[in-house]
């Protein structure tokens, strides 16, 4: 039993000397938390002494800044030090080029696997200029490769989610044992080296350049990482998924890593995600209809624009897939929503209308039209805002009922031109109902 005995101290069972975590075969379990006690005393013999001050304060905080910062907690800025975290360096280091596709800078973006283990990301926009004074309306390239503060473009609707949280070049830069930074611009070819987020070189004249644009290509570290072996399987799905979800954007994924076996994927779907429904036929089985339905519209009441398409298969699996300016919500949430009840409402309302539902019948809700069902609902939104720090659900209540809307009237349209085709789509729904 511990009572008290005197003021400032407890008297109970005999404690070990705390400074005895120093000694060989003792450590303390706890190795990022900092004790910053100012002074413990040598010996307690039972007694916990609380005479002399125990002090923290603002001097003991250390504070990393920069690739520093990066290099430290590397899973922060990455997500992982695994295989995820290895391919999302990729996808931070494409994310800029990206986003010049989109906004028209840039025709085309091209990604390799060299046999070296470096990865290079080119594109053929005008080429960014490393110093800010150049760069007119945006940063440098330098700023972009150093510092974290600083992003290629602001982010909304033309801005590719790709990056955490939009440092890029920054973090790449930092994460990488070497770094190579190749602008041509003006007809003059630069290139400027970093080793581990440090510049080693002042971006110097290397030549006449061919054309114009900006490669990166960097070499992950290894002491930092658990793998620095890429998966082009993985690169590739994400590259394929990004040109549906940017009609025309085009993209090129080469891996030279096995001499004489080379693999190279491009990637442009004009379709937009028309072609992304389209391409997951083969596992839903056969069309109940002809085509895939489809539309696009700028809304400003939810200050952005929706892309949709769908179609109904044979099978009974449901498959929807749901984007927020380019990332997937596996969580779904204001766009799947308005999705799915705008479909429930058009094709109620239109069997309704035909007599395949009397007034006695239960309605064609949300949850009974999914049988069958395959659809992709992309928002590119000028603020996403999301549930949890995952990001995998989309919160902006203002999109449900716009994109409710938005269905409802391009699918109650479809149906009403296509009599034969909508029949067999109720028709197919009315049918897993019974089979249920």
């Amino acid at each position: 039993m511990v009572r008290t005995s005197g003021a400032g101290r407890l008297r109970g069972a005999a404690h070990p000397p705390l400074h005895s975590l120093d000694k060989p075969g003792l450590t303390w379990p706890f190795p990022w938390i900092h004790l910053g006690w100012g002074h413990l005393p040598d010996t307690i013999e039972g007694d916990l002494v609380r005479d002399e001050a125990i002090t923290y304060d603002a001097s003991r905080i250390r504070v990393l800044e920069g690739a520093e910062a990066v290099r430290t907690r590397p899973g922060m800025y990455i997500g992982s030090t695994g295989a995820r975290g290895l391919h999302q360096l990729v996808f931070e280091v494409t994310a800029r080029a990206v986003d010049e596709a989109l906004t028209g800078r840039t025709g085309s973006v091209g990604v390799t696997l060299v046999a070296d283990g470096a990865v290079r990301v080119a594109d053929d926009g005008p080429g960014i200029p490393f110093g800010a004074a150049e760069a007119g309306d945006g940063p440098g390239l330098e700023a972009l490769l150093t510092d974290l503060s600083v992003r290629s473009r602001p982010v909304g609707r033309c801005s590719a989610a790709m990056s955490f949280f939009g440092m890029g070049l920054a973090v790449a830069n930092a994460l990488s044992s070497r770094l190579t930074a190749e602008v041509r611009r003006e007809g003059v070819r630069r290139v400027q080296e970093y080793a581990r987020g440090v510049a080693v070189t002042r971006p110097t004249a290397a030549g006449p350049a061919s054309g114009s644009g900006t490669t990166v290509t960097f070499r992950p570290d290894a002491s930092l990482l658990e793998t620095t072996e890429y998966s082009f399987a993985v690169l590739a799905e994400r590259f394929e998924q990004l040109a549906f979800l940017n009609r025309g954007l085009e993209i090129s994924l080469s891996d030279e890593r096995a001499p004489g076996d080379a693999q190279v994927a491009r990637f442009r779907f004009p379709g937009g995600v028309r072609d992304f429904v389209a391409s997951l036929r083969a596992a839903t089985g056969t069309p109940v209809h002809t085509g895939v339905i489809g539309f696009e519209q700028d809304d400003p009441r939810m200050a952005g624009a929706m892309e949709v398409a769908l179609r109904w298969c044979g099978s009974r699996e449901e498959r929807v897939r749901s984007f927020a300016n380019d990332a997937a919500t596996p969580g779904g949430g204001s766009h799947e929503a308005g999705l799915r009840e705008g479909v429930a409402a058009a094709l109620d309302a239109y069997a309704r209308a035909r007599g395949l539902l009397t007034a006695t019948d239960p309605g064609l809700g949300a949850d009974r039209i999914g049988a069958g069902l395959t659809a992709v609902v992309s928002v590119k939104l000028d603020d996403p805002a999301f549930v949890g720090a995952t990001r995998g659900e989309l919160s902006n209540a203002e999109v449900r009922p716009r994109v409710r809307e938005a269905v409802r009237k391009h699918l109650g349209a479809w149906l009403e031109e296509n009599p034969e085709q909508a029949a067999a789509v109720v028709g197919r729904i009315l049918g897993a109902d019974t089979l249920r």
